[in-house]
């Protein structure tokens, strides 16, 4: 996945002006083989234009990049708060930074044990709290420990914007050039594809089929055929690398760049209205 064309994949600077977007496929362990992917690119109000995909194999790589100057609307693919139902259970804080300070003081194992003691205490068919968010989104849980591990992404990533000073609207207040938000890759996808999957980090689960999938998803986005209304610009190389690439994850990163775009074009980020400032919400649900 790191082998990419050097004008697919290649360091710049982080984006600054009208205009830039970001988007993040992020991992809660990021290796050379399962990097975090970060997609830049431009949004002139009708499309976004990918500059470049630049991938941070470690937490302290990605940590120097949230943190340096920029001015930038981001979408991360990872959980921004817990299900306010679970926070109550649990007797944890109320207030969304006490709770994230408090979650990131967690273990991981702490947090599994925590969770699962919860889950085990509730009935067949309604195990995990849910945010208000995740239904129409069509997210996993952000309690979810296993399969995808959002709950570690969770207390992996927060703590990095917070104290890179990003600004989280509607949550945390920070620096105003930097603009972080949730997004969620398969909320887009699943409007192009419906349940065909077209991603899978086992080798023997990349398929033929997941390799049309890719191909159709992209056409779809450089066509702007979804509600989002945003047409995908893209160089020859950049669209072979997204379609390429069996693991989903720079496309997904694309995916939240168009989310990222979306939300810089609308009032308060497209926040709704009845958001929950203690579960957060997802950009475009």
């Amino acid at each position: 996945m790191t082998n990419a064309p050097p004008e697919t994949i290649r360091q710049i600077d982080t984006p600054a002006g009208p205009g830039a977007v970001v988007g993040v496929d992020f991992t809660s362990r990021p290796t050379a083989r399962k990097p975090i992917v970060v997609a830049l690119g431009r949004f002139d109000g009708h499309a976004v234009r990918l500059d470049a995909l630049v991938s941070h194999t470690g937490f302290e790589a990605f940590d120097g990049w949230l943190r340096a100057p920029g001015d930038w609307v981001g979408a991360f693919d990872l959980p921004f708060g817990l299900p306010r139902e679970l926070i109550t259970t649990l007797g944890w804080p109320t207030e969304w930074l006490a709770l994230m300070r408090h979650y990131a003081g967690l273990s991981r194992t702490e947090i599994r044990d925590t969770f699962a003691a919860f889950c085990d205490a509730r009935p067949v068919g309604a195990k995990f709290a849910h945010r208000a968010c995740d239904k129409p989104a069509g997210s996993s849980p952000s309690m979810k420990w296993v399969n995808p591990p959002v709950a570690y992404m969770l207390h992996a990533g927060v703590p990095l914007l917070i104290d890179a000073g990003v600004h989280l609207p509607g949550l945390h207040a920070g620096d105003a050039t930097r603009v972080a938000l949730e997004g969620y890759p398969g909320l887009l996808a699943r409007e192009v594809l419906g349940a065909r999957s077209y991603k899978s980090d086992d080798r023997a689960r990349q398929t033929p089929e997941r390799l049309i999938a890719r191909k159709d998803l992209v056409d779809a986005l450089e066509q702007g055929r979804t509600r989002l209304a945003l047409r995908l610009r893209l160089s020859h190389a950049q669209r072979d690398a997204l379609v390429a690439d069996a693991s989903g994850d720079r496309l997904d990163a694309v995916l939240c760049l168009l989310q990222a775009a979306w939300a810089r074009a609308q009032p308060a980020f497209g926040r709704p209205a009845h958001a929950d400032a203690l579960e957060g919400w997802i950009v475009s649900a």
